[in-house]
Formats: C-alpha cells, sequence, structure tokens
C-alpha cells in the first residue's frame, strides 16, 4: 500500500481508505448503504489492515451515530493500529442546539463520538458541511481548544466552498489556529467540479483531498450500460434522489472509455476509475466503502500498477465537461489559458 501526506500535516495516510457508512445501516439512505454488524464490520477491518488501509472514515449523522459505534467495536483492542476519521455539524435533530458547529454543539458532537467510537482522541476530525451562522474565529478557536486538549489530533473540512476554505485558513494563519489539511469532497470521472476552483485552492494551499464517492454514486460498477435499465439490486434504485445528478450521455461516454481501458489493462470498470484519481493533483487518499469481503477485495486491486499517460488521456476525454463562468474563457481561449493553465 502507498501512503502520502495528508496535506500539509505530518500524517501519513494510505492511498486507499475505508469508508464506514455501510456499518450498522438503517434509514432509507444508510441502509441501502450496507446493514454490516460489529462481526462483519470487525472481519472487513482485518482485511483492509492486511492490506495497508489503516484509515477508517464515519460521521455522527451515519445511522444516527450506529456508524460510528459499529467501528469503535470492530478496532476494539487494536486502536493504536488505525486512524479514525470522523464528521460533524450536520443536523442531527430538529432543535436549535442540533445542527451546525457552535462551540457548545461542536464540544457536545465531539464528545459523543468519543464515546461512541469508544476511544480517547480522533485522529481527523472534519466539519462535514460549512455552517454560515457560526464565525469562522468561534469555530477555528473551538477545534484549538480540541486540539490542545489532545482529543482531536488534525482537523479539515467536508463539502465546503471554496472562498469559505480560503478564508478558514488566512483566519487561522492570522490567528494562530491549527490549519485544515484536508478537504473530503466529491470527485470522480463523471462528478469533476472539484477541478473548477477547490483543486487550485488545495494545491496553494496544501490540503489533500480525501475522495468521497469515487464511483460517481455506484454508476461506475460497470453494471450501467448505454441502452440497458438500471440492473436489479443496484443502490440507486433506492438512493437515487440523493445522489448528484449526472447528465445520461456523458455517464455513458465514460463508461464506454472505461469499458475501452478495462479491455486493454485486465482490470475491471470501478479499479480503473478509482485509479484515475489516484493520478489526479492534490488527492491524498480515496474512500472505498464495501457491503461485503468481495467488493472490498476488489476495491484494493485498484492500487499497486498506473494507468498510463495514454489510458489517462482517454478517460480524461470522456469525462470533460464546460466549467461553469468565469472558467470558461480559460478553456476556450488561448490568450486565457496562457495566464491560468490547468493543473495537471
Amino acid at each position: 500500500m502507498e501512503y502520502r501526506q495528508l496535506g500539509s500535516s505530518g500524517l501519513r495516510v494510505p492511498v486507499l481508505s475505508f469508508g464506514a457508512g455501510t456499518f450498522g445501516g438503517s434509514g432509507p439512505l444508510f441502509s441501502a448503504w450496507g446493514q454490516s454488524d460489529a462481526q462483519e464490520a470487525r472481519r472487513l477491518v482485518d482485511i483492509c489492515l492486511e492490506a495497508g488501509v489503516n484509515l477508517f472514515d464515519t460521521a455522527d449523522v451515519y445511522s444516527d451515530g450506529a456508524s460510528e459505534q459499529v467501528l469503535g467495536e470492530a478496532i476494539k483492542g487494536r486502536r493504536d493500529a488505525v486512524l479514525i476519521s470522523t464528521k460533524t455539524g450536520l443536523p442531527t435533530g430538529d432543535g436549535p442546539a442540533d445542527w451546525g458547529v457552535s462551540r457548545g454543539r461542536l464540544i457536545r458532537q465531539v464528545e459523543a463520538a468519543l464515546r461512541r467510537l469508544g476511544t480517547d482522541y480522533i485522529d481527523l476530525l472534519q466539519l462535514h458541511a460549512f455552517d454560515a451562522s457560526t464565525p469562522v474565529e468561534e469555530l477555528l478557536a473551538t477545534l484549538d481548544t480540541l486540539v490542545a486538549a489532545g482529543k482531536v489530533r488534525y482537523t479539515g473540512v467536508s463539502n465546503y466552498p471554496g472562498w469559505q476554505l480560503m478564508k478558514s485558513l488566512a483566519v487561522a494563519d492570522r490567528d494562530g489556529r491549527p490549519r485544515y489539511v484536508a478537504h473530503q469532497v466529491y470527485y470522480s470521472l463523471i462528478g469533476r467540479a472539484y477541478e473548477t476552483d477547490l483543486m487550485a485552492v488545495g494545491q496553494d494551499q496544501n490540503v489533500g483531498a480525501l475522495v468521497w464517492s469515487p464511483l460517481g454514486w455506484g454508476r461506475l460498477t460497470g453494471r450501467i450500460r448505454r441502452g440497458a435499465p438500471i440492473p436489479e439490486g443496484s443502490r440507486l434504485h433506492e438512493t437515487a434522489i440523493f445522489a448528484p445528478p449526472v447528465e445520461d450521455e456523458l455517464l455513458y461516454r465514460v463508461v464506454d472509455a472505461l469499458d475501452a481501458v478495462a479491455a486493454e489493462t485486465g482490470k475491471t470498470v470501478p479499479q480503473i476509475a478509482i485509479n484515475w484519481l489516484l493520478q489526479r493533483p492534490t488527492v491524498s487518499s480515496v474512500i472505498v466503502g464495501a457491503r461485503n469481503e468481495e467488493q472490498l477485495r476488489q476495491n484494493l486491486g485498484a492500487v499497486g500498477w498506473s494507468l498510463t499517460q495514454s489510458q489517462m488521456a482517454t478517460l480524461d476525454a470522456a469525462s470533460d465537461v464546460l466549467p461553469p463562468y468565469p472558467h470558461t474563457p480559460y478553456r476556450q481561449q488561448a490568450g486565457f489559458a496562457r495566464l491560468n493553465p490547468p493543473l495537471v
């Protein structure tokens, strides 16, 4: 397993990490992801550790905390062998104190996560979404307190707009607070909006990307084809309303390209889609999920080899879409492009 530095931190993370959203699944969304109990979760953790995957990602909203609890049971007795990433900030109820990252709620949520996980520290705490109601100074000061107390080792964000990430980093530098070292983002061959602004911020500020849903919400499993219905058993039947939208023609074009590269390499469509991400700028780790051992072992096959430049170019061309203004002229006009060339 290859390991990379996570942003500007000294933390080394595997290029593949495991998403524990499949643990303890309940509710219309998370039950469709998976329903692994503690025994099955422990087996999946065993396989991950054997392969060198030691970073496990979860969140307080995953099955109302059950994901954190099952993960805690699965790693019992080997806490020092794993890295735990969890997230907080999204609503967990309807009350005025049940959402956001105000000082009081953030401290309460971290304490509750520690209890569910059965640990006294979190390796990476990420804010699950931007909370416009909490001043950035209050948020960073609270995170500083949690780091100083030893309850949190590193901090990051998830699903943040570029301007707010940059503002937070600037305030952290000004006030001497810990900087965010990670940004957990949606990024895939059928969802390349991350490249428009967030990738540039990540490269300039040395913030590592942790990629969620690398298979485009299950669309890049190799089971969806042009002219065919969504296959039986696909989670899109139950969770499509939660998934980022994708135009059919873009999906089919990308799948056609993945099929062509699969024929050249002998690798599966999901393995190729994940390997493409691992060669993109700023990506520190790709979070893979699995409902069973077979899925996990297939995802682990995405590392230990690399696509060629020609194969990368084939996938780049198939998945390319014109970015929105003000980025459009930098792609369409040579004069603009000379001023701000694309990241490679």
